[in-house]
């Protein structure tokens, strides 16, 4: 049979996904930590899965070196019964090298839902969605093979994503 959650505990998980995603929007990468007692990252559209402090605290360092102004805004907030639903549009500035993409120094903004996975009080994941495409698009925007200033930005993406896929 499902549980069923109640108000205070619903409050409870709200309160803290609403101090994680301010903490990350602060760079306070401590405190976002502290809101697991074992931090979990899913990244859906990459396939990308960062287990324990180590890997996901490389997640953030990597993801900030790629896009240091990123940040989120909450769009809307769901409850589930084992879970908090968040919408928001997350939005950066590609200042250094994102997985594959060289620098571009594009801005991109995407809209994204992640679910804030619980185990009663617990936070124990933190599952991301979003149309990559719409994310690449945008810091690609301007980039054509018809245009040789295009060139060398196209053959390090190129190259990067050969070097990924090994």
């Amino acid at each position: 049979m499902r549980e069923t959650i109640d108000d205070t505990l619903r409050a409870t998980r709200e309160d803290l996904v609403r101090r994680h995603m301010a903490d990350e929007n602060r760079l306070d990468f401590e405190r976002v930590l502290a809101t697991f007692p074992h931090p979990h990252y899913e990244i859906i559209p990459t396939g990308a899965v960062y287990d324990g402090v180590d890997e996901v605290s490389a997640y953030y360092r990597d993801s900030r070196v790629a896009f240091p102004d990123q940040r989120n805004e909450i769009i809307s907030l769901r409850h589930a019964d084992d879970a908090v639903i968040v919408e928001f549009w997350l939005r950066g500035t590609h200042k250094g090298p994102f997985r594959a993409i060289p620098p571009t120094g594009k801005a991109f903004e995407c809209r994204m839902t992640a679910f804030f996975v619980f185990e009663g009080r617990r936070l124990v994941c933190e599952r991301v969605y979003f149309d990559s495409m719409t994310m690449l698009r945008q810091l690609l925007s301007g980039v054509s093979p018809r245009k040789p200033s295009s060139w060398l930005l196209l053959a390090k993406v190129i190259a990067g994503y050969r070097r990924g896929l090994r």
